[in-house]
């Protein structure tokens, strides 16, 4: 299947036939699999100190004395170090033995990139996942695209190819989080915009753009274009990219 390529004006200068992998089969399980394998590969583990709650001078009283034989404070009565006596141990505290990264065979997870790529393909996809746009997807621009230093020079080009209104969209949906992480270095949250993907190093004029992530191709993975493990994120290629994407095994 052959797609248009793009000008920075958003003029057509010719087309491209696209690599096997955009005819992929789409896996939603595969991919979101993938995804949550590597998100747990970010988890922090955490674990209770060792000797909390049982650090006390408490000791049976033993049998006679017509109360429970749980342990005691010493020059009292009142109970400690069980887990049903106010200050004791918790019964089954977290630990940082416990294993929190997930598995995934390397051909399911080859599996799930190729599916992930090829979905950048579908529109349908694209618009289940809310992006706004008003051209044929996959967006293929010249490579000229990969030396644009400035922002505004960014940002007018997107215009051109008729993806813009999604980072719109994406700087519209900052909002306040609820709960706890306000606290917590996670104070707001926001959509996912675009997905840039170029051949050589990632476009660092686009990076303070809201919402979207700039990539060169060998940095793909799954979560990046499949946030939140639903596939089909609206996203500019370059033409060199596309080509390199063709010895993808």
């Amino acid at each position: 299947m052959k797609v248009q390529v793009k000008q920075l004006d958003g003029s057509v200068t010719g087309d491209i036939e696209l690599p096997a992998v955009f005819s992929e089969e789409y896996r939603p399980d595969l991919i979101k699999r993938a995804v949550l394998a590597l998100q747990s590969t970010r988890y922090q583990p955490h674990g209770s100190y060792p000797y909390a709650g049982i650090r006390t001078s408490a000791h049976s009283w033993g049998s006679g004395r017509g109360v429970a034989h749980v342990p005691r404070i010493k020059n009292a009565s009142r109970a400690a170090r069980v887990p049903q006596a106010r200050g004791g141990r918790e019964a089954h505290p977290p630990k940082v033995i416990k294993v929190l990264v997930e598995k995934i065979n390397r051909k399911e997870r080859r599996k799930a990139l190729k599916s992930a790529i090829a979905a950048t393909g579908h529109e349908e996809l694209a618009r289940a996942r809310g992006h706004r746009f008003d051209v044929p997807l996959p967006i293929v621009v010249e490579d000229r695209f990969e030396s644009l230093t400035k922002a505004d020079d960014v940002v007018t080009a997107i215009r051109a190819l008729g993806a813009y209104e999604d980072i719109e969209r994406s700087r519209e949906s900052k909002k306040v989080r609820a709960g706890r992480g306000k606290v917590r270095g996670r104070r707001f949250k926001q959509r996912k915009s675009l997905l840039i993907i170029t051949a050589g190093e990632p476009l660092r004029a686009a990076k303070n753009l809201p919402g979207v992530d700039a990539v060169s191709v060998t940095q793909l993975n799954t979560e990046l274009l499949a946030p939140g493990t639903h596939a089909g994120r609206l996203s500019i290629w370059t033409e060199s990219a596309i080509r390199q994407l063709e010895g993808l095994q």
